[in-house]
C-alpha cells in the first residue's frame, strides 16, 4: 500500500521488494498503475531489449499524467532485470466506464457484504468532500469492487514459499475493504493468514499513538502492518474545494 505522491513510500516499496527478491521468494509483481490493455506487452517484456528507461516507458505506454514514472520505474526495472513476471492490476478505462454506466448492482458487491459496502459509500463521500450527489453513489461504489477484483485476479497463486506482490494504493490494500476479499473469493487454495497487507502511511498532525491509525470494518483490521513515514503535505484539500 502507498500514498501515490509520497516519494518515501516508493523508496520503501523498492527496498521491501528487493529484500523479497534477494530471498528468492518474489514470484510475481502486479501493479495498480497499469491496466489490462497493456498485459500483452508485459507478457513479452522479457523478449525486449531496452537501451534506456525511456525506452521501457514508451514500450509500456506509461500514463505519465496519472503516475509519476520516476517513482515506479525502479521497481519495474528491478522486476525486468530479474525476469520476474509483471502483471497489470487495473481494469481499463473502457471497462471502468462500463461499470460506472451499469444499471444493475455488480455481483461483486455480494462478496464483501453490506457493512463493507456501507463503509465504501461513507469513504467515497468523504473523499469527495461531501460534494458528490447521492445519485452518483451507486455508480461510484461499483467501481471500487471492480478495480479491487481486477487486482486480485491479476495476482497468480505463488509456488510454495514464494510471494506474489501487489503494488497499489493503501485503500486497495486494506484487508477489510480491498483486494484481499476478492483474493479469497477466487477459490484458490489461499488462507486469509497467507495474505499480508503492508501500508506505508503518513503521520498526521495530532495523532501521536499508533492505535489512532488502526481502522477496521466488520471486525477486520485494515492492515497487518503499518510503516509510518513523514507527511509530504498537511494541506486540507476539502477546505480548498469548499472555498
Amino acid at each position: 500500500g502507498e500514498k501515490h505522491d509520497n516519494p518515501d513510500h516508493h523508496t520503501l516499496q523498492l527496498l521491501v521488494t528487493e529484500a523479497i527478491l534477494q530471498s528468492n521468494k518474489l514470484y510475481a509483481l502486479s501493479m495498480e498503475m497499469m491496466d489490462s490493455t497493456i498485459q500483452s506487452k508485459l507478457d513479452l517484456i522479457s523478449d525486449q531489449d531496452f537501451d534506456s528507461l525511456d525506452d521501457l516507458k514508451n514500450y509500456l505506454e506509461w500514463d505519465s499524467d496519472g503516475w509519476n514514472w520516476d517513482f515506479y520505474s525502479p521497481l519495474i526495472q528491478l522486476a525486468v532485470n530479474a525476469s520476474v513476471p509483471i502483471y497489470a492490476g487495473n481494469i481499463s478505462r473502457a471497462a471502468m466506464q462500463d461499470v460506472y454506466a451499469a444499471e444493475q448492482p455488480s455481483p461483486l458487491q455480494k462478496i464483501v457484504g453490506t457493512q463493507v459496502m456501507d463503509q465504501l459509500i461513507k469513504d467515497i463521500d468523504a473523499s469527495h468532500c461531501g460534494l458528490l450527489p447521492e445519485s452518483q453513489y451507486p455508480s461510484m461504489v461499483a467501481v471500487q469492487p471492480a478495480r479491487a477484483s481486477a487486482m486480485a485476479n491479476s495476482l497468480p497463486q505463488p509456488q510454495l514459499n514464494e510471494l506474489s506482490v501487489l503494488i497499489a494504493g493503501n485503500y486497495h490494500a486494506r484487508q477489510d475493504l480491498g483486494v484481499p476479499n476478492y483474493l479469497l473469493a477466487r477459490g484458490l487454495n489461499v488462507d486469509v493468514d497467507e495474505i499480508v497487507s503492508l501500508a506505508f502511511m503518513e503521520v498526521r498532525e495530532g495523532l501521536l499513538s499508533a492505535s489512532e491509525y488502526v481502522e477496521s470494518t466488520a471486525g477486520v483490521n485494515a492492515y497487518d502492518y503499518i510503516w509510518f513515514t513523514p507527511a509530504i503535505s498537511n494541506e486540507d484539500y476539502c477546505a480548498a474545494m469548499v472555498k
